[in-house]
């Protein structure tokens, strides 16, 4: 990544829309004057900034880091636009590149910022914190027993990594728990399996993505031929497990979504400018070789994972199920500073194949299936994009052609109405370990199965 500029669409561990006016046409005498008077009043801002900084510099009541205090100062900018724009500094942006390839040093959380206290989005499979029971939603009050109020999130997540057998202390506060609860955890070399599958009962394909990071597409195409190879003509269908995956790099998420169709568009992205527009478009190749897809989706599905699922989505090639996402509609990009870090600025918007922009609405299931009961009677939802500071705002409107819309959900009579959208009275906590707790995934399962005894049944009447 020496030098290069990565496009990332993640809700990550380092976390006022403009309206452009025209075509307007002014004299070259009007438009001369206006930009040498927006110019000087850049600069009395640029003196503004360095009179406060020389203040600083000499009055503060111990020394100070110059670098630090420019750095702080950099990375305030830019939070303050948005919550997923931040300053990297050398070693933050040397984590970056190695966490995007898919290992780093440090207790497994991806985390966001909330009123001061640091937010766990979700833990990642098998790492410390997953292990010591860490849960989404759970406030890190405090690190070795100091407060993190005070600290951005950057400098948060620093104090959370370090070096392999080193401890620390963190300190949780957790909806519904009378006191807060303190773990002690020891930091580890993550290198998360982004990919995970198994064949369930012996005819449906089970996929879980992690995260999006260099090894996602390669993992999931080896995934896909391992479980043809080993069901064979038996595999009903494939379920593609997005629930609390963050996001990542965006060629990833195009990549994923391309493994399943064979043709269209897969997202697109419109810039502050217009000629900075993109768009993608599949290449061809069903991995799945037509079998029907349920992907999975809650509230922790973010960014790259409502690309996929949105995507998936509207070309109809597949069903998605669970509860709504988090609505993360924007992209950002990683530029390196020579010799310095680099900063991770929001740089575009993306929309969905039909034109939907998700930011701040997320991705509503085609049919919705709830984890457990209590979500239907929760006083306090979860978390989403649009609850964030400073979040873009959602613009609203279809930025396709005119008609451009997603297809209706067309299924066998009465198959969707088989699903069932609350587990029942009595059923068991959810364990991880024992995929017969997990209702969604149940019920996902369920549904391909009964989709294919209905085509099964019809291709015989057709005889």
């Amino acid at each position: 990544m020496k030098g290069r500029v990565r496009t990332m669409a993640t809700v990550g561990a380092a976390f006022a829309a403009g309206i452009i006016l025209g075509p307007m046409v002014t004299s070259p005498m009007v438009k001369a004057w206006a930009q040498d008077g927006g110019r000087a009043e850049t600069y009395r801002l640029l003196n503004l900034f360095g009179d406060v900084f020389e203040r600083v510099r000499a009055e503060y009541v111990e020394p100070i880091n110059d670098r630090d205090a420019v750095e702080n100062a950099i990375n305030g900018m830019l939070t303050g636009l948005d919550p997923h724009s931040s300053y990297l500094n050398q070693r933050s942006y040397r984590d970056m590149q190695v966490q995007t390839r898919g290992e780093f040093g440090g207790l497994g959380i991806e985390v966001t910022q909330e009123g001061g206290y640091i937010k766990v989005i979700s833990p990642i499979d098998e790492t410390p914190a997953a292990r010591a029971g860490v849960k989404a939603g759970d406030l890190i009050t405090h690190l070795n027993g100091n407060s993190v109020q005070g600290l951005t999130l950057q400098e948060a997540v620093e104090q959370m990594r370090g070096e392999r057998g080193t401890a620390i202390k963190i300190t949780i506060r957790r909806e519904g728990a009378d006191r807060p609860i303190e773990l002690s955890l020891t930091r580890e070399v993550i290198r998360p399996q982004v990919v995970r599958f198994r064949i369930e009962g012996n005819d449906v394909a089970y996929v879980r993505l992690t995260s999006f990071n260099e090894q996602t597409d390669v993992g999931l195409r080896r995934a896909i031929q391992a479980m043809r190879g080993q069901a064979g003509n038996s595999l009903k269908g494939i379920v593609l497990d997005l629930r609390n995956n963050p996001g990542g790099l965006l060629d990833q998420a195009v990549q994923v979504t391309d493994d399943f169709l064979e043709q269209g568009e897969i997202v697109s992205t419109r810039a502050r400018r217009a000629e900075d527009a993109q768009r993608w478009n599949a290449k061809g190749g069903d991995i799945a070789g037509g079998l029907p897809v349920v992907v999975l989706i809650n509230g922790g599905s973010a960014s790259a994972s409502e690309i996929v699922a949105g995507a998936l989505q509207d070309h109809r090639r597949a069903i998605v199920l669970g509860t709504k996402s988090f609505g993360k509609g924007s992209v950002q990009t990683v530029m390196p500073i020579p010799g310095q870090g680099a900063i991770r600025l929001t740089t575009a918007r993306y929309y969905t194949p039909s034109g939907r922009s998700i930011q701040g609405t997320g991705i509503e299931p085609d049919i919705e299936v709830l984890a457990q009961r209590q979500e239907a009677t929760a006083n306090i939802p979860r978390e989403r994009e649009a609850d964030l500071r400073r979040a873009l705002r959602n613009e609203g409107g279809v930025q396709q052609p005119t008609g451009a819309a997603i297809p209706p959900l067309q299924l066998p009579q009465g198959i969707a109405e088989r699903v069932t959208r609350l587990p029942p009275e009595g059923t068991p906590s959810f364990d991880p370990t024992k995929p017969e707790t997990d209702f969604q995934l149940q019920q996902a399962m369920q549904l391909l199965r009964n989709l294919a005894a209905a085509q099964n049944s019809g291709r015989r009447a057709a005889r």
